[in-house]
């Protein structure tokens, strides 16, 4: 039999338009599917990995159905696959590539440390719709801007989505762990069994996600989507992150809805490019996850993690609809998209709190956190990232919240004291939240804003102005 070769799964959990299992599947022999528990897995954030790990379990049984078995393994990725081919005797290890720092390094230590013993390493495309390297200004240098970058790319072809590919069984197969053994949603605590009832989970989960929104929201999704009172969106974000389904598969079905004049389709497009263009920017300029982007903010005067910002993460700043959407974060585990860009704008220029502050948060609470995506988008809410909005186009949470939530249903859906009979979701909350926050439906809430609006734009544009005189005199 011709000897194995391993795929080792990371965010593509998925077997349809999968480029790499497909290209390990068409070089002929077993294929072996792995995953590893690795340290930069396990640094990832509670709520992101309990939902991996609630995806592991699904992918584990979808291979099983198709004759197959996922080897899972906790180690250091270049020692754990040394290990598996010694005990299999594969000549090759496939993955698809990603494109942030930390991926990119221990990628690249583990295709050197298996070419010097002399094992195929190949890694594949797959994560985003085109490399970072394939779109290029035509002075060959990386896009900035998102619009040329749209419009560089409205009209190419991605490729794909390629068929589930055919996986032989090896003779025996290596020993391996159960995804629960993982432990991967230890951290979650009490706050899983809350975030489930709205997670699902899966390729066929995706898949039908898809359909019902092509079939129904997509029509009007250029309207509905800023609405925060209706289900306007995908809810795709969290399958997505994790590869259950790919993007190509995503824009084959909506391309195909453009071209036959669907309304909402091209407007839900550009957000699957927007993506591309947050792995486009991680990739060329990996500074954007952990610096601020444009050098000129450095200096700039916020301030670290403080009681605001606590306030800020317990759903507490008496501004009712940031508190609805910090709610909707813990209850669900995803935030709707405006109410993203409503609260990352309120903490860096109301508070005038560090973005690194809301983007560590996100990343330890969504179940859809993604490396580019989060990055680009509390750098964009900051002012301090490629593309962002100007730094005194700053959301007013109250005149936001008439605009997209009209009846107030959305804040009246997470946030239980606005409501004389609180509904399931706002009372969710409390079954999800840490017991030593110490709240209750039963409390009061707070007496008045964390800060006057008006004043709090004032004093951001003071700050901003106060930072460039300084720059320039500097």
């Amino acid at each position: 039999m011709t000897t194995p070769k391993l795929f080792w799964f990371r965010r593509d959990l998925r077997l349809e338009d999968n480029p790499g299992l497909h290209a390990a599947a068409e070089t002929g022999g077993p294929v072996i599917p792995v995953f590893i528990l690795d340290p930069e897995t396990e640094a990832l954030g509670a709520a992101h990995r309990w939902r991996l790990g609630a995806a592991l379990e699904v992918f584990a049984e979808t291979l099983s159905a198709a004759g197959s078995r996922l080897i899972c393994r906790r180690g250091k990725a270049s020692e754990v696959l040394q290990s598996l081919i010694e005990d299999t005797g594969a000549t090759a290890v496939h993955w698809s590539r990603t494109y942030d720092p930390t991926g990119i390094a221990r990628d690249t230590a583990v295709k050197a440390g298996l070419a010097d013993a002399g094992v195929e390493a190949k890694s594949h495309a797959g994560h985003v719709l085109f490399e970072p390297w394939r779109v290029q200004t035509q002075q060959d240098e990386f896009y900035k801007v998102y619009t040329p970058f749209w419009k560089s790319v409205r009209d190419r072809d991605p490729g794909g989505p390629l068929s589930v590919p055919k996986l032989p069984a090896p003779e025996t197969w290596p020993q391996g762990v159960d995804v629960a053994a993982l432990d991967l949603g230890s951290d979650m605590r009490r706050g899983a069994a809350v975030v489930a009832r709205y997670a699902k989970v899966g390729t066929a989960a995706a898949e039908a996600k898809l359909d019902a929104f092509m079939d129904g929201p997509l029509a009007a999704y250029g309207d509905d989507r800023d609405r925060l009172d209706r289900d306007g969106t995908s809810g795709l974000s969290d399958n997505l992150a994790l590869g259950e389904i790919s993007a190509r598969q995503i824009w084959a079905g909506v391309r195909a809805a453009m071209e036959h004049g669907q309304k909402g389709a091209e407007t839900y497009l550009k957000e699957i490019v927007w993506r591309d263009f947050a792995y486009h920017l991680l990739y060329h300029t990996p500074r954007i996850a952990t610096e601020n982007w444009r050098p000129e903010w450095d200096g700039f005067p916020w301030k670290s993690a403080n009681d605001q910002a606590e306030a800020w993460r317990r759903g507490r700043t008496g501004e009712p609809v940031i508190d609805a959407a910090m709610r909707q974060l813990y209850v669900t585990g995803t935030m709707h998209n405006r109410a993203r860009m409503l609260v990352a704008s309120y903490l860096t220029k109301h508070l005038l709190i560090h973005w690194r502050v809301g983007l560590d948060w996100f990343a330890d609470c969504l179940i859809d956190w993604d490396p580019a995506s989060n990055a680009m988008g509390w750098q964009w809410a900051a002012g301090s990232g490629p593309d962002a909005a100007p730094y005194f186009r700053i959301f007013n949470p109250a005149t936001q919240a008439e605009k997209f939530d009209p009846d107030g249903a959305y804040r009246r859906r997470y946030v239980a004291e606005l409501s004389d009979d609180p509904g399931a979701q706002a009372q969710a909350f409390y079954a999800a939240i840490p017991e030593r926050w110490d709240m209750s439906p039963n409390d009061t809430y707070p007496d008045g804003p964390l800060i006057d609006l008006k004043k709090g734009r004032e004093r951001a544009l003071a700050a901003y102005e106060d930072h460039r005189s300084r720059q320039s005199a500097a």
